[in-house]
């Protein structure tokens, strides 16, 4: 080893002779700037320090699908703006983020959904949201797993699973679903393999992996945050959001990401007007629950496992202890219709809408194996045995070339739709006065993605098997302050977070 390689590693080296290294895996991004701004920490050990976690820990894991080439190098740039600044930094500088393999970056690294079939194409520029995390300063780390195509190839495939990468697994309890399809960046941030990380979401992809591996996740309101230079589902439906250990680092992520997008005009324009002058980080109050009403949602809290129901009963006297005021027993009248993807219409929505948008992004690709929906079923039954086609299929990616436009079909399921949510929860929300509606896990999940209403789920505990859950708080559109308040003051006061201790349970 040279002598410039041993400097370069001897805050790190510090750092684990100390024993403090223990105290980076936790750590909020708050701490980490306090260890900047002392000189006990410099952003390439941080990167070091994952990139150490992550060759130890993914083999088993299979959370990260692949490394950035540049994050040594851009830590070290990092680093070198904050001594020039005498060590000030703040928000994202300096840290180190992952991103779902389905948000492009255009660097030495792929963009593929999970999928082999897009390994070697080549994007012509950033994502938006990734263009919003640079200037923050952050440090792109490298892509984490999913479920494959975000989970739109098949209903036979399980979560966390895509060919590249292999299945992912909670780092809480093995054999555990780790939920999709952001699983990859739930798993990452849970098990200390990256400070933060980006999911997506058309329904349930960032609020089931956050619950199942107690993690925060924030599903923002429709168009708050770009989805131009995504690998699309329905750009009705599409959301990027964080997914990190606390409240604070989600809040940090998504100060970064949110605002207008010229590439995606038309859902960021109209989200715009939501997004409030100073941020989010405002919002970030230990008192915000007092005088929030919430609606408690008929019949979702019902479980067989003593330990969930004893946890949640918990919960809401800590609401109500705070201030909130729970409105008990709330119901969505049509709750059960949205529910049923098949029934409601969004299942006839999204397929046709997958198509749309999947061949316009392959369309815009500089380089590329595939070109359209179909080039990629082709190139599947062609890679049959590492895709897996033989166990898994891929009916949803048949199901969708099927399709041909939005056509009277989908026209009626999208009128569907739009009358589901009105009468639905913005109906509830009205008549009973409500901050926000209160439900376990991602259990919310159809309700909030059909109208493009933001939810946050936060730690809530660990059943009798030991698999985590959460608690979600959702709300109508530009709703994100208060869903803050109410998630923030909650988390504080309970701090349910715990980082695991792989266990092989079979649920």
């Amino acid at each position: 080893m040279t002598f410039i390689q041993l400097f370069r590693l001897l805050p790190l080296l510090l750092l684990i002779h100390h024993g403090t290294s223990n105290f980076i895996e936790e750590a909020s991004i708050d701490e980490i700037h306090v260890a900047f701004k002392q000189n006990k920490l410099t952003s390439r050990a941080l990167v070091e320090f994952y990139l150490n976690r992550i060759r130890t820990l993914n083999p088993q894991l299979r959370a990260v699908i692949e490394l950035n080439p540049d994050a040594l190098w851009q830590a070290e740039e990092a680093d070198r703006k904050r001594w020039a600044r005498r060590g000030s930094s703040s928000g994202l500088e300096g840290i180190p983020i992952l991103l779902k393999d389905n948000i492009a970056t255009a660097d030495g690294m792929n963009t593929t959904a999970g999928s082999l079939a897009l390994l070697g194409s080549v994007v012509p520029r950033d994502a938006g949201v990734v263009k919003g995390l640079r200037r923050a300063g952050a440090i792109i780390l490298g892509k984490a797993s999913l479920s494959e195509w975000a989970h739109f190839r098949s209903n036979a495939a399980p979560s966390g699973w895509c060919a590249r990468s292999g299945q992912g697994r909670n780092p809480y309890v093995l054999s555990a679903d780790p939920c999709g399809s952001s699983s990859g960046s739930g798993i990452a941030v849970a098990a200390n393999l990256a400070m933060v990380s980006l999911g997506t979401e058309t329904d349930g992809s960032i609020l089931c992996p956050s619950s199942s591996n107690s993690v925060v996740g924030i599903k923002p309101t429709l168009g708050l945050t770009s989805r131009s230079g995504v690998i699309p589902i329905s750009p009705r439906q599409d959301s990027v959001g964080p997914m990190c250990r606390t409240v604070s680092d989600a809040v940090y992520v998504l100060d970064a990401i949110v605002g207008f997008d010229p590439r995606d005009a038309e859902a960021t324009g109209k989200a715009a007007k939501f997004i409030p002058q100073g941020g989010y980080k405002q919002f970030l109050k230990v008192d915000g629950l007092k005088g929030k009403r919430l609606g408690i949602l008929k019949n979702f809290f019902q479980s067989n496992d003593p330990v969930r129901k004893r946890s949640f009963d918990n919960h809401f006297r800590t609401l109500r202890k705070l201030g909130a005021i729970l409105v008990n027993n709330v119901e969505i009248r049509n709750v059960r219709t949205i529910q049923n993807w098949a029934i409601s219409g969004e299942l006839t929505a999204l397929q046709a809408e997958f198509k749309l948008s999947l061949n316009s992004y392959l369309s815009e690709l500089l380089q590329s194996p595939v070109r359209s929906l179909a080039d990629i079923i082709a190139f599947n039954n062609n890679h049959a045995a590492q895709e897996n086609i033989r166990q898994f299929g891929q009916d949803l990616l048949i199901a969708s070339q099927r399709t041909s436009g939005i056509g009277n079909a989908e026209k009626r399921a999208l009128d569907n739709l739009a009358r589901l949510s009105k009468e639905g929860i913005e109906k509830l929300m009205a008549e009973r006065k409500l901050d926000a509606i209160v439900t376990p896990d991602s259990t919310s999940s159809n309700i909030l993605a059909i109208g493009g209403y933001p939810g946050i789920t936060v730690p809530a505990g660990y059943g009798g098997n030991g698999v985590p859950f959460g608690i979600c708080f959702g709300g109508l559109q530009g709703s994100e302050p208060e869903l803050i308040e109410i998630a923030y003051a909650f988390e504080q006061a309970t701090r349910i977070r715990k980082p695991p201790t792989f266990r092989r349970v079979v649920s």
